[in-house]
């Protein structure tokens, strides 16, 4: 340990974010990294505890605590202190197939588990992470790298989100060849069009594609396996074949007026929004600008929608939450090393404090019914107040509307973030696998083999949906299974 004293000498110190006034003026990803001496300084602040939570990736009471990948997260911070980047880099590349992304778009459960945040603040693994992966493209360090030799064998990746992009790079540094088939115009499923440029700029998903395609991986977009692709053509010509399509079935508002016209799934507009970003396509777009926007759901999908809104030149945005407000500091029965159970208020509320003067969320509200005007057009939505009742027969809590609370506010557009289903019901059956009660694909506990002959699955589409890191997880452990398939051992990890 370079620096045992680090956590007592140094505070901790984010990158510096541009105001949010100032921000919300483009669509770029907007926090500056800072000098390489405070970084090493930040770096010096992990403790080498003894006992690394960060990397343990353990559920307790149903929720991660530390990072999924078991990231070295100790080695290579004491790395970055004593300022050896390219080890740092060997090590973090060990673990984690895509830094660039994990560093921009995950919510550090590593940080949440970090021991120095039980009487203090954590230390910045998600900056620190991101420090030692941008040095490695910077200086020449992420060249491509093909596999000497090949084993002959083919194996098709259904879908370029997290976990395909992680199959298909393990499963190709192992030496097989590898084809990812992506029914949209550009890899990179939701990292592409569900989380918004400011969050992850799209070169960044380009340079990785380049350097997979030179190492030999084969990217087919504008493919959608199951419709235009058939399955049982990718069967006969590959050795096997991971559907790792994401869990792509939005969740749905059933309130009375849901076809009034200006109701749109978070993921579509986020999708066109990001396609008018990047090549001005105004096709199906969604435009804010001067439209009062609701948005329904609190979570990272809902605040991007936020974000997103604002950029636009939104009259009002509104977020509705169903459940109570978390507390500001961890519950007595939330204790560390839990995932803190804490509200958060993320960039896009950040914006919306600093544009209209409040926060933005209305917290245990639904809505009760879309209202239109005669041309079928959206104008209101009515909300109901909930309050939170315990179930006698099950003991579970349940949020129930509280008599005479209706409420309207002016809407010209709702957007449903409500999260994620589970797989598209098409592609299952082009494959003959079985789903199982969650609509996911249904595997044996602990497996990726599918009911259906050489047909392996990972990520949403397996776990339901999730995270980012749990993606990269999935796809990293699916190829190991598929690797042992085709060979009848394996020494991926």
């Amino acid at each position: 340990m370079g620096k045992p004293t680090g956590f007592m000498e140094y505070e901790r110190k984010n990158n510096q974010a541009t105001e949010p006034l100032e921000r919300i003026k483009n669509f770029n990803e907007f926090h500056t990294p800072m000098s390489d001496k405070d970084r090493r300084e930040q770096a010096s602040r992990c403790m080498d505890c003894g006992v690394p939570f960060c990397q343990s990736g353990m559920m307790i009471n149903g929720m991660a605590s530390g990072c999924p990948l078991h990231n070295l997260v100790p080695e290579w911070n004491d790395l970055l202190y004593m300022g050896n980047y390219k080890k740092a880099l060997q090590l973090l590349r060990q673990t984690n197939n895509f830094p660039e992304f994990t560093s921009r778009v995950c919510p550090a459960l590593c940080e949440a588990a970090c021991t120095c945040g039980l009487n203090d603040t954590p230390v910045t693994c998600k900056a620190n992470e991101n420090a030692i992966i941008e040095y490695g493209y910077d200086n020449g360090l992420m060249e491509a790298h093909p596999p000497k030799k090949r084993t002959g064998k083919r194996v098709a990746v259904i879908g370029s989100g997290p976990a395909g992009l992680a199959a298909a790079d393990q499963l190709n540094h192992r030496g097989h060849e590898v084809t990812v088939y992506e029914r949209n115009d550009h890899i990179g499923g939701l990292l592409m069009y569900g989380i918004p440029n400011m969050k992850l700029e799209k070169w960044v998903i380009d340079r990785k594609q380049k350097v997979m395609e030179e190492e030999g991986v084969k990217f087919i977009v504008n493919a959608d396996v199951g419709k235009d692709v058939k399955a049982k053509d990718l069967l006969k010509e590959y050795d096997s074949v991971v559907l790792a399509c994401g869990a792509s079935n939005p969740r749905d508002i059933k309130a009375a007026g849901r076809e009034a016209e200006g109701i749109y799934f978070a993921v579509d507009y986020l999708t066109r929004s990001t396609k008018h970003v990047l090549y001005g396509t105004k096709e199906g777009w969604v435009d804010a600008k001067g439209k009062d926007v609701i948005v329904i759901g609190g979570g990272d999908t809902g605040n991007d929608c936020v974000g997103t809104a604002i950029r636009q030149g939104a009259k009002s945005v509104t977020q509705i939450e169903m459940m109570p407000k978390l507390p500001d500091e961890r519950a007595q029965n939330n204790p560390w090393p839990e995932w803190p159970r804490v509200c958060k208020t993320d960039y896009g509320q950040e914006e919306a404090i600093a544009i209209f003067g409040k926060d933005p969320r209305i917290y245990q509200a639904t809505v009760k019914e879309f209202l239109a005007d005669k041309s079928g057009r959206l104008k209101k939505v009515k909300l109901v107040r909930l309050e939170p009742k315990k179930d006698t027969r099950t003991g579970r809590l349940n949020m129930a509307e509280i008599p005479d609370s209706e409420f309207e506010l002016p809407a010209d557009i709702v957007l449903i973030a409500a999260g994620f289903l589970g797989a598209e019901e098409y592609v299952a059956k082009a494959f003959g696998v079985k789903l199982d009660g969650r609509t996911n694909v249904e595997t044996a506990p602990g497996g990726y083999k599918t009911s259906a002959d050489k047909v392996f699955t990972a990520g949403d589409m397996h776990r339901g949906q999730s995270l980012v890191v749990w993606g990269i997880n999935e796809g990293r452990h699916v190829a190991k299974e598929v690797d042992h398939y085709l060979m009848g051992y394996t020494n991926l990890v």
